[in-house]
């Protein structure tokens, strides 16, 4: 029962540990999905669908025939992701900040999520158009794992553990330069905005302040969050100029 989604996870070279960490649940309880003691919910339906890169007509015959979206949230407020902006824009973070003592994945995490729900906010368009799941310490991009794993396996990026003011940190170091072409001239200022911005804050900082964002604060735990709440903001963390 539902080992569909055991020999999918090993297909993409995925670990129990990275999917359950993009589910948002503990590995324990990753396990019991593979062995069919549990059964998906709508929302790891949809988280799932977009780790394992699957469309939702193919989710559903492996699974279903329950919409694999969430009840509350509207098929447009979970965009198609681009992969491949998503790794290369990914590459050009780490190349500009990456090497900073306070650049770790989780610092990593939470720049990808003002970057992308920041250009949403000016621009109403997607950059990457990632998916974020609310976990405790702020949003997580759930094909992270995916798109690292795929970096290191092409050799192009690096994992390091290292420690900042004690903590265990995972840091990345890329070994070649990424495709900027990928990216037009306003999406590469936006960036760059936001690094000068932000990329000095350390991740505690960066999960305090997305933490005040209402895509974050009006989520349930481990709920995708909706572009389209950008246009509530706060005046702390909205960025559209009046």
């Amino acid at each position: 029962m539902d080992t569909w989604i055991k020999n999918k996870r090993k297909l993409l070279g995925l670990s129990q540990q990275e999917v359950a960490q993009s589910l948002g649940i503990s590995r324990p309880t990753y396990t019991k999905l593979e062995k069919g003691q549990t059964k998906l919910n709508k929302q790891q339906k949809a988280i799932l669908s977009s780790v394992f890169g699957m469309s939702k007509d193919n989710l559903e015959k492996k699974e279903s025939q329950e919409k694999i979206i969430p009840s509350n949230i509207e098929v447009r407020d979970i965009p198609k992701e681009n992969e491949k902006k998503f790794k290369q824009v990914l590459l050009y973070v780490i190349s500009k900040v990456g090497n900073r003592p306070n650049i770790g994945q989780t610092a990593l995490y939470k720049l990808l999520y003002f970057i992308d729900f920041d250009y949403y906010e000016k621009t109403q368009q997607y950059l990457i158009g990632a998916t974020y799941i609310k976990n405790t310490h702020g949003p997580s991009p759930v094909s992270f794992a995916k798109i690292s794993r795929d970096l290191k396996n092409k050799g192009e990026l690096v994992e390091v553990n290292s420690k900042f003011f004690g903590f265990d940190q995972k840091k990345y170091m890329i070994t070649s330069e990424p495709e900027v072409s990928l990216l037009n001239a306003s999406e590469l200022k936006h960036i760059d905005d936001e690094l000068v911005r932000l990329a000095s804050k350390t991740a505690k900082e960066l999960s305090e302040l997305s933490h005040i964002d209402t895509p974050w604060r009006v989520a349930n735990e481990r709920e995708v969050l909706n572009y389209r709440h950008v246009f509530y903001r706060p005046d702390e963390t909205s960025v559209m100029e009046e």
